[in-house]
């Protein structure tokens, strides 16, 4: 963030310079207009009042009337092109900020809380793009009419504007002080914002959780603990920018007294006018109205500095997987997959692959198992090169995969987890996800395909009945058909199995290994299990320890070699088995 943070912040208004300009113009003529008014009320005094010309005060009125007239609608049409800078500001960056979302590696959102970064494109976007908007009226408009008033002041009598404007230095000095004290405290109001919004989302996503566990006072009482902290910082950044508004009210009044005194003495001696001497204490009452103001959105600035620092903070996350320029070849993924020499770690010093090889031959399906942190989903995660390694080479067909575009390796992936995402939409909706173009015929068709048109049409609306937020509405065993038909309908050359039936009852267990070995024919796989049940077809079982591949070989292969995967099978067997007796017996 080299650049100015505020031209930054501007540069999303690009697509509205003509609001912008017209908002700016606008505020320079009424800023013109409102300055002039104390200097044409002096001359009205000088001119017409004291002269009892009658005829002119009419014609003066007029003028006045017309002044104000077009005063206030100057005032409409600036509010209307401010609105439109504004919302179209918040616009841009969401876009943009959306925008990187969808590029940024699985890295970012291991790190980054989900309302943490809904807070830097909600509150935090809400916040800079209001203020920028009208703080750029009121900042605006204050230097116009002080421009204005200052430079009337000086053609009247540059000895009395001296005087009026003796206050200006202070005033200005304490403006650049409070500046620098007041923008570290809304910092880290920001930065409590945005926790305050994560634990919001967690209490929201995690509700079910906390009422199964009877933890609702643990959860009020931690909320209670970051809402008193946000509310403390607020108040020490509150009482701060507070001082700022009665010091601006302490130096505009001793401005008004300089020039009440100095004009007071000037009108005794004659040497100005009743009218000029009105038009001095007129100007010097306004001339601070605009300092109120703008000392009022200063604080507001300020508040906005520090949660525009947060959004480009966002915008500036550097994508940690990217693809060449140069490449613009289209890859069709057949399935090959192999590892070379892989080091991988999420944490600096802490490995979870080393040195770590294995090739997959086109079609192959590939079961890992083993404890939990082995490393299985890592391997799968960079062989789908949600990750990338950090020593070594993965091969896609013989090729680098970083030399293969990421949209032509993900297109052709299959993906489904433990608890399988679907969106707030209809069923026929959420399966064509899997391909945007496919037509219902062909979504009917997937889902026939893995056994999961029947349990549709059995409910109230079929294929136009809503899953709910996350599929809430539905079980897991039917999420993960859900899931298995979007797959089919994008017809991946590599599939992926995450722990798909760990938390579905028997009965959807089998009807989705049914489904599971119709999908991984003629399909690259990998099956990431628990249950060692479902992956004794496989055409290759990894026994995954510590990053390592302990054993491997087929189903009957382990259990012959009588070692760690024949103790993992025999006893998860008995285990099952001896959970089937009790049931019976119940």
């Amino acid at each position: 963030m080299k650049q100015n943070i505020w031209l930054r912040l501007l540069s999303f208004s690009k697509n509205y310079r003509k609001n912008l300009v017209g908002m700016l113009v606008l505020i320079f003529m009424v800023g013109v207009i409102e300055g002039s008014l104390p200097f044409l009320s002096g001359w009205i005094i000088d001119n017409v009042i004291e002269t009892g010309n009658l005829n002119m005060l009419k014609k003066v009125s007029v003028i006045y009337l017309l002044f104000v007239t077009s005063n206030i609608l100057t005032v409409y049409w600036f509010i209307y092109h401010a609105g439109k800078v504004e919302t179209g500001m918040a616009y841009e960056i969401r876009k943009k900020g959306f925008l990187k979302l969808q590029r940024l590696s699985l890295s970012f959102f291991d790190k980054n809380s989900a309302g943490k970064t809904l807070s830097r494109l909600t509150s935090d976007v809400g916040r800079v793009c209001g203020t920028i908007a009208w703080g750029m009226i009121d900042y605006s408009w204050g230097i116009v009419v002080m421009v204005t008033m200052t430079i009337l002041m000086f053609i009247r009598s540059w000895q009395l504007a001296l005087i009026t404007l003796a206050v200006m230095p202070l005033l200005f000095g304490g403006g650049f002080l409070f500046q620098k004290i007041i923008i570290g405290k809304y910092r880290a109001v920001r930065k409590i914002n945005g926790i305050i919004t994560g634990a919001y989302n967690e209490g929201i996503m995690g509700a079910r959780t906390v009422k199964t566990l009877s933890q609702e006072d643990r959860s009020i009482s931690e909320f209670g603990l970051k809402s008193l902290e946000m509310r403390n910082k607020a108040i020490k950044a509150g009482i701060i920018g507070g001082i700022f508004f009665p010091y601006v009210g302490i130096m505009a009044s001793i401005g008004t007294a300089l020039a009440l005194y100095s004009g007071g003495l000037a009108v005794t001696n004659s040497v100005i006018t009743y009218g000029m001497f009105a038009s001095f204490i007129f100007t010097s009452m306004q001339f601070f109205y605009p300092v109120f103001e703008m000392s009022r959105t200063f604080a507001n600035l300020q508040y906005a500095k520090a949660a525009g620092e947060r959004i480009l903070k966002l915008l500036d996350t550097e994508e940690e997987i990217i693809d060449s320029k140069d490449n613009d070849e289209v890859h069709k993924v057949n399935g090959e997959i192999e590892f070379k020499n892989v080091s991988f770690s999420y944490v600096e010093g802490e490995q979870v692959l080393k040195n770590f090889s294995l090739k997959i031959e086109k079609g192959q399906s590939v079961a890992l198992v083993g404890e939990t942190g082995s490393g299985k989903s890592t391997i799968v995660n960079l062989a789908c090169r949600f990750y990338e390694p950090t020593q070594g080479q993965i091969l896609i067909d013989g090729k680098d995969y970083r030399e293969i575009k990421q949209k032509d390796l993900h297109s052709s992936l299959g993906y489904v987890l433990q608890t399988p995402y679907l969106f707030n939409d209809t069923i026929m909706e959420n399966v064509r996800f899997g391909r945007l173009d496919a037509t219902e015929d062909e979504i009917i068709a997937a889902c026939k395909e893995i056994n999961a048109h029947d349990f549709i049409m059995d409910l109230e609306f079929g294929y136009k009945t809503k899953a709910g937020e996350s599929g809430k509405l539905l079980s897991t065993g039917q999420k993960q058909l859900i899931s298995m038909a979007r797959a089919v309908l994008a017809d991946p050359s590599i599939f992926v199995l995450d722990e798909a039936t760990s938390s579905v009852d028997a009965e959807s267990e089998v009807a989705i290994q049914a489904a599971t070995n119709r999908l991984l024919e003629g399909r690259t796989s990998f099956i990431i299990a628990h249950r060692l049940s479902t992956v004794v077809h496989a055409d290759r079982i990894l026994v995954i320890s510590k990053g390592e591949i302990l054993e491997q070989g087929s189903h009957s292969e382990l259990i012959a070699l009588n070692g760690h995967y024949h103790k993992l099978y025999t006893n998860q067997f008995f285990e099952e088995k001896e959970a089937e007796l009790l049931k019976e017996k119940k």
